[in-house]
């Protein structure tokens, strides 16, 4: 048993991230071994919200970067759309 703790304080220290791993909870038991219901778990307020502040302006600046980069492309002739003059 002592040689497992050791193992574990080994990666800890030496893995920045096990810790991280090793602390993350995930409950499953609704009740104690007493019978006690356990309480709710936090939920987090405007989760939608709070995407959407973050996605959204994300996506704009990416379409401005390339809307940009395609204005660059296009005035060095290094990507050119070719005219197709089909009338058919």
């Amino acid at each position: 048993m002592a040689a497992v703790s050791a193992v574990r304080r080994f990666v800890s220290l030496s893995v920045p991230h096990a810790r991280l791993i090793r602390t993350q909870q995930h409950r499953t038991a609704v009740s104690t071994t007493s019978g006690a219901i356990l309480p709710k778990p936090k939920k987090t307020a405007f989760g939608l919200v709070r995407i959407m502040m973050v996605v959204a302006p994300f996506l704009y600046v990416g379409t401005l970067i390339s809307k940009n980069f395609a204005a660059l492309l296009e005035e060095h002739d290094i990507f050119v759309p070719e005219d197709d003059d089909d009338d058919d």
